[in-house]
């Protein structure tokens, strides 16, 4: 996002009107300027209401992301994280891996209003217009290696829900292994990247995007069913606050997994399973099928599926529930 983009957004983000010359005169550019600045915002995702002798609005007051107000949020434990938040960015986790590697500290947090490259799992596009979504990364260092941090999407989902339910959403549910559901539709998703040696030490960039108050632009443009905070929670909560609960959420949980692993954490996830003892099919990286009843999930993470053959673990795949024969 261009500096004069921003510098309007900032403008608009009350949610009243301001005119085109008024946002000219304050930003000290043209109104042909200011024009183009809206057009950005647009290509954003963004939605701006133009009326003619009234000016330029958005459809609803935005709270920007602002590092003084995190830390302010975070309180106490502010001093364990190093933020960075930026208008734009092409991938928050992206650009946290080039810091892990020149030496960024554990603890570093890189936030975005918008990501142009947005990663998902599996090679999907995170999808949000600007002010819908608090999409972030977080570089957490371990003495480990690889191998001994299996369960550890799972257990940052245990630390994103119960962050979402302390804003007010309730019934938030985890789908194995990294998505975060509310009343089916996907509220949050969680990207892991590692990077290190095999018996460790191991940097883990944590990617986070929490759909806060999606657009009817955004919902048409997701190939899945999605859910946001402003329906869990009645309203859209700041996401200042928010952010600052959910990196509150992941000290704690992430100092008991360097502790003990994911063990301590199973039954709290299990008790938030949604496909918990229904039947489900599970799509392999090589493109195979494999169908049972979801039982959870055992100590190292892996998703525990009963077949005809018996119990199998399962480290990767997919989930997709499986109609239920009537």
């Amino acid at each position: 996002m261009k500096p004069l983009t921003s510098g309007v957004l900032a403008r608009l983000a009350d949610g009243g009107f301001h005119s085109g010359e008024a946002l000219a005169r304050s930003l000290e550019v043209s109104r042909a300027s200011v024009w183009n600045a809206v057009r950005d915002l647009e290509a954003t995702g963004i939605e701006v209401y133009k009326v003619h002798g009234r000016g330029y609005r958005l459809p609803y007051p935005v709270t920007l992301l602002d590092r003084g107000a995190v830390e302010r949020h975070l309180g106490a434990s502010a001093g364990r994280f190093v933020l960075d938040i930026r208008d734009t960015v092409d991938s928050t986790n992206s650009i946290l891996i080039e810091r892990a590697a020149n030496g960024a500290p554990g603890g570093t947090v890189l936030a975005a209003e918008w990501q142009s490259g947005g990663r998902g799992r599996l090679g999907r596009t995170w999808l949000a217009g600007v002010g819908e979504a608090l999409t972030f990364s977080l570089l957490w260092r371990s003495a480990r290696g690889a191998a001994a941090l299996s369960g550890l999407t799972l257990a940052t989902g245990v630390a994103i829900a119960r962050a979402l339910e302390s804003a007010g959403a309730k019934g938030v549910a985890l789908k194995w292994p990294n998505d975060v559901l509310w009343r089916g539709g996907k509220l949050a998703g969680i990207l892991t990247e590692l990077q290190g040696d095999a018996l460790g030490p191991t940097a883990v960039v944590i990617g986070v995007g929490i759909n806060v108050r999606l657009s009817d632009a955004t919902r048409n443009r997701i190939s899945q069913a999605a859910a946001d905070l402003e329906a869990a929670c009645g309203s859209a909560p700041d996401r200042n606050r928010l952010l600052a609960e959910v990196l509150r959420e992941f000290e704690h949980v992430l100092e008991a997994f360097g502790r003990d692993g994911f063990a301590p954490l199973r039954g709290e996830w299990q008790q938030r399973h949604a496909q918990q003892d229904k039947r489900v099919t599970l799509m392999l990286p090589d493109g195979t099928r494999r169908s049972g009843h979801a039982r959870g999930v055992a100590e190292d993470g892996a998703l525990l599926l009963e077949t005809a053959s018996g119990t199998q673990r399962i480290h990767s795949g997919e989930i997709t529930l499986r109609p239920q024969r009537q």
